[in-house]
């Protein structure tokens, strides 16, 4: 299939639905810290616990919503968590015009939002599988990674813009419209979605118990958790894909306080330094889908994952100046690129490996364990940077970074036709 093939009306909707919400994601991108900070006067201590509390306390919150996202019709149910989301951040924008904004209501809404997030996540995971076919997965998840990198460089830029014209609740406002958007856009999409029904075969009583709204069992918590640690090519891409994000994250603020501390680099120069490598997001989106037909899934896999982890050691590296400034948009591009060649191949490899009865819970499964140790690994190289100084703590995470590949898988799998049949 080409790059530019048409994948159907009702993908373009979800496509539209997705950068709709992307696009005011990232307009609003920092918008509950800032909010913190220039209304209610926090400092970093709260700051920080709002971004940790929400992640954390969101992932255990959508836990149980994984089966229950999974035997439900997930258009319904992404629309449902859209307006959530935007019914939380109206809720902020109330507040801070009736002067009641306070530090507790952006934690809760932190923990909606994050929790929120997981589960329109992996309803849109199952419900992408149902609208595209298994040889278009690919093309999908390379517009959808390209639409990502897309709103990385164009939101952050007019969130800007519109704080320093409007204030800081403007870019509560977009996020909130982009989920009406968004919802918008998946109430578009006219196939007709099958009634999801548990499995006979896996013990799981059959839809009679989904249409009670009875029959979620302790087990079903666990059982996205089950298939990725016995699927032999999901085990290691998980623990791989779960280690890298999270050293990668974890070093972020630490650089933050590097390049704005000790190395006197002006705000707009550290914006810079992230906001131009964010094209190699664009053009590594492009380039999966061609290196896959060439090479196969399995070589781009193992290939990319590698060179996403050889770059970031070199941050250690940066010092004060224009050359430092270069160095640290150099590792950056060529970070960004090899993960955004590798994520669209793993998302659209996912998919084809998992059953459609265990999507929702599998990709909510991978999301909470994702945000859960990007929490742990947050503070523990907050503690690390307070006992060795943030560069030799930027440092260890380049070094333990090699190592991962070690975690990729060695072996093509041979069976994703057949998993990929299990409807």
């Amino acid at each position: 299939m080409a790059g530019g093939a048409s994948l159907g009306r009702d993908f373009g909707w979800l496509w539209a639905a997705y950068a709709a919400g992307t696009l005011g994601t990232w307009v609003a991108f920092n918008a509950l810290p800032l909010l913190a900070i220039t209304v209610l006067h926090k400092g970093s201590a709260e700051v920080a616990a709002l971004a940790a509390v929400g992640a954390a306390v969101g992932a255990a919150v959508a836990l149980p919503l994984g089966p229950w996202v999974e035997f439900r019709l997930k258009r319904p149910v992404m629309i449902a968590m859209d307006l959530v989301r935007c019914a939380a951040m109206l809720s902020v924008a109330a507040a801070y015009a009736l002067d009641r904004l306070g530090f507790v209501q952006l934690l809760v809404v932190s923990v909606v939002v994050s929790a929120a997030d997981i589960t329109f996540g992996a309803a849109s995971g199952a419900c992408l599988k149902a609208l595209v076919p298994a040889e278009g997965r690919l093309v999908a998840q390379a517009r959808l990674e390209s639409t990502t990198w897309t709103a990385t460089v164009l939101g952050p830029p007019l969130g800007g813009a519109l704080v320093t014209l409007l204030g800081p609740v403007a870019t509560v406002l977009v996020d909130a419209l982009s989920y009406l958007l968004s919802a918008a856009g998946i109430r578009a999409i006219k196939g007709r979605e099958p009634r999801p029904a548990r499995k006979e075969g896996s013990g799981m009583r059959a839809g009679a118990a989904h249409r009670k709204g009875a029959g979620m069992r302790a087990g079903d918590l666990l059982e996205g958790w089950r298939h990725i640690l016995a699927q032999p090519v999901l085990r290691p891409l998980f623990l791989n894909s779960v280690l890298v994000n999270g050293l990668i994250m974890a070093t972020a603020p630490l650089l933050a306080v590097l390049m704005l501390g000790p190395l006197g680099f002006a705000p707009w120069q550290y914006g810079l330094a992230f906001a131009v490598p964010c094209i190699g997001g664009l053009i590594g989106s492009r380039l999966s889908r061609p290196l896959v037909a060439r090479y196969g899934r399995h070589r781009v896999l193992r290939t990319s994952g590698v060179l996403r982890a050889c770059w970031p050691v070199g941050l250690a590296l940066v010092h004060p100046g224009v050359t430092g400034l270069v160095l640290v948009m150099a590792v950056e591009l060529a970070l960004i690129t090899c993960a955004a060649v590798f994520t669209p191949v793993l998302a659209a490899h996912r998919l084809d490996l998992t059953p459609t009865d265990r999507v929702a819970r599998t990709l909510t499964a991978w999301s909470v364990t994702a945000k859960a140790s990007l929490a742990a690994l947050t503070a523990l190289w907050g503690l690390l940077a307070a006992a060795v100084g943030p560069r030799a703590a930027i440092g260890l995470a380049g070094v333990l970074l090699l190592a991962t590949p070690l975690l990729l898988p060695r072996e093509e799998a041979r069976a994703t036709a057949n998993v990929d049949t299990c409807k």
